[in-house]
């Protein structure tokens, strides 16, 4: 196991990252209850001193946001200096005069730091289709850009203007040795509503990653690590795999998700060995996971995270179905929410998914968090002994696990789910009499 220590900051932690964000009013054209939050900075800026590798995964949703399309021929060479994020307008689904203003804030920025327009990357979330409000973003990109601090202050402000509907925001860093040398790596990350990403390199279905297919996400990791192009690339895909695309709140893939991981290589470590790579990437995966899991804790309106364990699988693609028809299913959800260990509507869902399932075979249990000690609700398909009370006593936690096995092969998933409230309905239906109201 990967050994490092948690510190404090998160895009700014690592060497030679700078980051600042400003208010911009790029909400001023009714983008819903969650961006109701007065004059929040919404336009933040991350840079590196120095030229950096970069890595993107990007939703595999057909309708793809201006900003995706964007960082998708951006990062054909691997590299990258800058990203600048607008939150308050997805600029998705806004034609070809989207694309002419993604290209625009990516040109701006680097005219403001003096790079390339190719060495920009942009992001951008909340309401779909309604144009960016151009004369405010680019008085925005002038101004941010000369408030660039390599500072916790710095990060914390980038990591606050890109949420939405969240109630917080997300960060991490983390510090540990590669090459002989100290390396830290840090993100942030926002999302609450509209997750359940399933990403990839290139925005392609399916997603390609080593276990396949998995309001908007986004994820900014930096480090100071030097990690070739490559190796940075596969190691961002295997992380998104077992974090990013292992979530649902509400079973709606976004058109703008998006990560992205820039490695400057300041820390001065060599070139990475075989343990190392390891080392990196476990390291890699832990903030990723931390990163997700903070996503579906801030999920809109819930009360309840569970973690659905798949086990007994005839392939992964079997399992992953099988938690992620558990995860959506809303009636499961709304058991979850009033603390009803409903086992019925889990084997309901299992029956109806594409995975292979067996009545007689089906297994079903409870755990604390992170806990090996099961109580069973259903073994073999029959319903066992325990009693209510105590089933009822497994799933009151906050957060709780459920096991379940198909007992049909060797093939697992993981699924981090939501349970599904009135208050997330009370904040998604909206009012067409208050526009105001009216969500992404």
């Amino acid at each position: 196991m990967a050994k490092f220590k948690k510190i404090r900051g998160s895009i700014t932690t690592p060497l030679g990252f700078r980051a600042a964000a400003r208010f911009c009013d790029v909400k001023t054209l009714g983008t819903g209850k969650g961006s109701d939050k007065g004059q929040k900075r919404d336009l933040a800026l991350i840079v590196s001193d120095v030229p950096a590798k970069a890595a993107g995964m990007f939703t595999t949703n057909q309708i793809c946001a201006a900003p995706v399309k964007l960082c998708v021929a951006h990062l054909r060479n691997n590299t990258a200096r800058a990203v600048v994020i607008n939150s308050g307008n997805a600029n998705a689904c806004t034609g070809p005069q989207g694309l002419a203003d993604a290209l625009e804030m990516a040109a701006l920025t680097g005219q403001a730091l003096g790079l390339k327009t190719t060495d920009v990357l942009v992001g951008s979330t909340g309401r779909i289709g309604v144009p960016l409000p151009m004369p405010n973003i680019r008085k925005g990109i002038t101004a941010v850009a000369g408030q660039l601090q390599p500072t916790q202050a710095g990060a914390a402000q980038a990591a606050e203007a890109i949420l939405t509907s969240d109630t917080q925001s997300k960060q991490i860093a983390v510090e540990f040795r590669l090459g002989g040398k100290t390396v830290r790596l840090g993100g942030i990350a926002k999302g609450a509503g509209m997750i359940q990403p399933g990403m990839s390199p290139t925005g392609a279905r399916p997603a390609s990653t080593p276990q396949g297919l998995h309001a908007t996400m986004l994820a900014y990791l930096t480090t100071d690590a030097n990690v070739n192009a490559a190796n940075l690339k596969k190691c961002l895909r295997e992380a998104v795999a077992q974090s990013f695309n292992c979530i649902t709140v509400d079973g709606d893939m976004s058109t703008n998700d998006t990560v992205l991981l820039l490695a400057n290589g300041l820390a001065g470590n060599g070139k990475l060995g075989a343990a190392d790579l390891k080392t990196f990437q476990a390291t890699l995966n832990h903030v990723c996971l931390a990163l997700a899991r903070m996503i579906v804790r801030d999920g809109e309106g819930i009360s309840r995270v569970v973690t659905v364990r798949v086990a007994g699988a005839k392939s992964f693609a079997d399992a992953d179905a099988a938690a992620r028809a558990v995860g959506n299913s809303a009636l499961v959800k709304t058991s979850w929410s009033g603390g009803d260990p409903n086992w019925g509507r889990i084997i309901d869902a299992l029956g109806y998914s594409p995975a292979r399932v067996v009545e007689e075979k089906v297994d079903i249990a409870y755990s604390a968090s992170g806990s090996r000690k099961k109580v069973y609700s259903l073994k073999k398909g029959r319903p066992t002994r325990t009693a209510f009370g105590t089933l009822c006593k497994a799933v009151e936690p906050i957060e709780f696990d459920l096991h379940i096995n198909l007992n049909l092969g060797k093939a697992t998933a993981v699924l981090h789910a939501a349970d599904l409230t009135e208050a997330y309905v009370e904040f998604n239906k909206g009012d067409i009499n208050d526009p105001s109201s009216l969500g992404g």
